[in-house]
């Protein structure tokens, strides 16, 4: 069990990497689905990966990383959605820590979706 004091620190960390909200829109957002199914198939990692990642690669001016509840579509959690201004909501399916780096490096840096992590109607029956 962690001391009061270190749960503070440690929730001090994450509120400073994590967005809870994604109020400037002219922004690229990053939205991890964190609600219970998302977290017992692993968003945490994914969300902390993500989270590092953006501060590591200078991206905070540009991309904020966000939290949300149920996006709907358990059986393929970790959910990742990608959110840029004026283009379509890419959604990735089945994160792991791995392809949260591809993610970054990919789809935040190189501005090239990663189509085999993606969610396309054909998945959805």
């Amino acid at each position: 069990m962690k001391t009061l004091e270190e749960l503070k620190a440690i929730r001090e960390k994450m509120q400073s990497q994590v967005s809870m909200r994604g109020e400037d829109h002219a922004h690229t957002r990053v939205v991890v689905g964190m609600a219970t199914c998302g977290i017992a198939s692993g968003a945490r990692p994914v969300l902390t990966t993500l989270s590092n990642l953006v501060q590591e690669r200078g991206l905070t001016n540009k991309v904020s990383v966000t939290q949300t509840g149920c996006i709907g579509l358990c059986q393929y959690e970790p959910i990742v959605e990608v959110l840029e201004p004026g283009k379509e909501k890419v959604t990735y399916i089945k994160m792991t820590p791995e392809k949260a780096e591809e993610i970054v490096e990919r789809h935040l840096i190189g501005g090239h979706v990663v189509e085999n992590y993606t969610l396309s109607s054909a998945d959805i029956k």
